[in-house]
């Protein structure tokens, strides 16, 4: 999942695991490593169906796509980790399952930090899993507000296309596991001018959790979180120091 013998136990550090969007891979938080440095260890989720896992069949439920890599996840952090979990958009309803789960196997989860995504309990009324396929892609073009330039290649769009569609798949059709709200606190990302989100969408994670709660918002679209990646490290960095109960 990261580099070879860099687990938290060894580095001191807390951990940012990072949990990819509907179509994303590890790769897409590579860049965070570099102003993360000597304060974070940046990692990621790795899901079936794209770079290292391409040829694996991708999940199509959220719960069991958690259940199916929270060994790999636990194993990478190794003993004592201190870990933060950000998720962006599916990442941010599959990083709320695995905090669930981690917490199960004795994990250390310090926060919850969630990205352009309403409440666990709401459900998406646009939709584009089940349209044809360029319906599909015009349609997570117009969510996203851009358009992955691999997708115009015919060879690269017959690899992506389908895992887009089965993360697209799984999302819409997200139900939490629980109804119970993690015990961690959590802060809500959104873009200022997202259209497929609300502001007071982004704020009813307030009622998934027992701790505390933030709402901060970052200018931009949907999408804010492909430029702003240092400024996105900072805030987090920011809310852990604000609560002690985090240190």
């Amino acid at each position: 999942m990261t580099e070879p013998g860099r687990t938290a136990e060894h580095t001191g550090q807390r951990t940012l695991l990072c949990v990819p969007f509907a179509g994303a891979g590890s790769s897409f938080f590579h860049p965070w490593r570099e102003p993360a440095a000597g304060r974070w260890r940046v990692t990621s989720v790795e899901l079936p169906g794209r770079e290292r896992r391409i040829l694996e069949e991708p999940y199509r439920n959220v719960f069991e796509a958690a259940k199916g890599v929270v060994d790999d996840v636990v194993d990478d952090l190794g003993e004592g980790a201190r870990t933060v979990l950000f998720g962006h958009s599916l990442g941010a309803v599959l990083a709320y399952e695995l905090v669930h789960l981690l917490i199960e196997r004795g994990v250390r989860v310090e926060r919850l930090v969630v990205s352009g995504s309403p409440g666990p309990w709401t459900q998406r009324e646009r939709r584009a899993a089940g349209l044809r396929d360029e319906e599909f892609l015009a349609r997570v073009e117009e969510f996203a507000g851009f358009r992955h330039e691999a997708l115009d290649h015919p060879e690269m769009r017959e690899l992506i296309l389908p895992t887009l569609q089965a993360d697209c798949e799984m999302h819409e059709a997200y139900v939490p596991s629980t109804d119970d709200p993690v015990p961690v606190p959590i802060t809500s990302l959104r873009g200022a001018v997202d259209g497929l989100v609300s502001a007071e969408e982004g704020r009813q994670w307030r009622e998934a959790t027992t701790a505390a709660f933030r709402y901060a918002e970052f200018p931009g679209d949907h999408m804010y979180l492909v430029d702003q990646g240092r400024e996105i490290l900072d805030v987090i960095e920011t809310e852990c120091a604000r609560d002690p109960a985090d240190r």
